[in-house]
């Protein structure tokens, strides 16, 4: 990751506006596929975005917000796939998110996640 990226996400202060909010939800989510569990760290984070949610910055949200900055400054170097062998997937769901990790030879290639609707 850009040095200047990883200053910029290690001194980003604490949100207070539903702009803040999901300007660093822009940049972090530029970099989801690195962060395993991405959107089930950012699901407190999402929700405060949504119409008609009132801002308030609580203890989950600051929590997540200091382990997504974590995750992404510390994030795994990802390996290219070769031409031989196979590939492994694993994957996880829960009531609010869905998550895998694309594997080959025992190493990461991908991560993937996303947050379910209300209706799913």
């Amino acid at each position: 990751m850009d040095p200047a990226k990883v200053e910029a996400i290690t001194k980003w202060l604490r949100s207070t506006s539903v702009t803040e909010v999901r300007s660093f939800l822009g940049l972090a989510g530029y970099y989801h596929r690195f962060v395993e569990g991405f959107s089930r760290l950012a699901l407190p984070l999402t929700k405060l975005i949504r119409k008609g949610e009132k801002f308030v910055w609580n203890e989950e949200r600051e929590k997540s917000f200091e382990e997504l900055k974590q995750r992404l400054v510390s994030a795994h170097v990802l390996t290219l796939p070769s031409g031989s062998g196979g590939f492994q997937i694993y994957s996880d769901a829960s009531k609010n998110c869905l998550g895998c990790v694309l594997m080959q030879h025992g190493k990461v290639i991908a991560y993937a996640s996303r947050q379910l609707k209300p209706y799913e």
